[in-house]
């Protein structure tokens, strides 16, 4: 599954040039998971009322073309890998004519509220379930 949404960039993302300043591409990396769980069911709150939280382990990101001022722009968010102690997300950046603007990824692992790793399948086998199906369709075996 891949989750997709789009939104203007702002004045206030960009430098002088007009161009989006490169400290907003995680931002955005982070508007597109936010957007994927909440379609797969989850939001990052419920998660952390549930006692689970994602720390970011690593960022990657590869600037293509740039963002500019009054571009709509689409963030394209997949899981990448899951394991039952971290998961990747993949992201897309593309501007209003399809240009691909941005690739990256983010590395996260599931801990609980003071930060010690938690194994997802034991601890929440039914969230696995969803993430795991969003990346294969379910025919998977997990890992």
């Amino acid at each position: 599954m891949t989750a997709s949404i789009s939104f203007p960039v702002r004045y206030v993302e960009t430098d002088k040039m007009g161009i989006v300043h490169h400290s907003h591409y995680p931002v955005w990396f982070e508007i597109g998971r936010t957007d994927l769980l909440r379609q797969l069911g989850k939001t990052y709150a419920s998660l952390e009322e549930e006692g689970l939280l994602l720390p970011l382990t690593n960022l990657r990101c590869k600037y293509i073309a740039p963002a500019r001022y009054g571009d709509e722009i689409t963030v394209r968010t997949n899981v990448e890998k899951l394991t039952c102690a971290r998961i990747e997300f993949a992201y897309k950046i593309y501007n209003h004519e399809e240009t691909l603007l941005t690739v990256g990824g983010t590395e996260h692992g599931w801990t609980d509220g003071k930060l010690k790793p938690v194994n997802l399948l034991k601890k929440r086998p039914e969230l696995y379930r969803i993430l795991q199906a969003s990346i294969d369709g379910g025919c998977g075996a997990g890992k």
